[in-house]
């Protein structure tokens, strides 16, 4: 018997399961595998088509009832750093990020389960072992990458890199016209740093200084307030029937 191989993915949906950002919705997902030497590139069409990675896998919301989750990608060349942002990077001027090879640590988890104990201690992925960790970080067919904030040294300006403990770690994707960020965590204690925005102007800055156009910040949820942060960096495109448009925040 002969058999055909297909460049074309096969596409999965899951069962409903309860919505993790708004009450009494239920979630249901379209995914897809991302393998073989034409991963990275397929992880670029789906990501511009509204898709996130996980691991080997791209999904994307599917919900029948509800289309509150709406794909946000920030506009890194025009984007303008407001007051407010002046201060999250000063107070963050002692931090030194390092891009790697997307390798795990022992360090590295111990901060992951720092941050989950703390701020998502009942979410999905609260139970996550060492070896759980290792695979969200390496089980990747695409151009992934770690970055690794730490205090500045008294050599970084020769090194390029930080010293001391480990604050905050983003796990990111370079794709062709940009940087997905896939996950990202800190030490919940350093809630004064604004870590999490910090993290995303440092994707902004290293998007502009490579000359790309988008940082992909995921899904925006419509009616969660644990989603809101999204909007204040502007400005952003919205991905809706009619493709990418650009999305003025209120």
């Amino acid at each position: 018997m002969t058999q055909h191989l297909t460049q074309s993915p096969q596409f999965f949906l899951t069962a409903p399961s309860a919505c993790p950002y708004l009450e009494g919705q239920f979630e249901r997902k379209v995914f897809t595998h991302l393998v073989g030497n034409k991963a990275a590139e397929m992880n670029d069409l789906l990501t511009q088509g509204g898709f996130r990675r996980s691991q080997n896998i791209a999904y994307r919301p599917a919900c029948e009832t509800c289309r509150a989750c709406v794909s946000v990608r920030i506009l890194a060349q025009e984007f303008e750093v407001s007051r407010n942002m002046r201060r999250v990077l000063q107070q963050n001027r002692d931090l030194v990020s390092t891009m790697a090879n997307a390798q795990p640590s022992t360090e590295q988890y111990s901060l992951f389960r720092t941050y989950l104990d703390a701020r998502h201690r009942l979410g999905g992925m609260s139970d996550m072992t060492a070896l759980d960790y290792a695979m969200m970080v390496e089980d990747t067919h695409v151009d992934t990458r770690i970055i690794e904030y730490r205090r500045r040294g008294p050599d970084s300006f020769i090194t390029g890199k930080g010293e001391g403990e480990l604050i905050a770690v983003a796990l990111t994707d370079r794709m062709a016209d940009g940087l997905s960020m896939v996950y990202s965590f800190f030490n919940p204690d350093m809630d004064e740093r604004s870590l999490g925005t910090f993290m995303i102007l440092d994707h902004i800055e290293r998007t502009r200084a490579m000359g790309l156009p988008h940082v992909y910040l995921g899904y925006w949820v419509n009616g969660s307030r644990k989603m809101g942060y999204k909007m204040r960096f502007q400005p952003q495109e919205h991905l809706n029937p009619k493709g990418w448009e650009r999305y003025q925040a209120r």
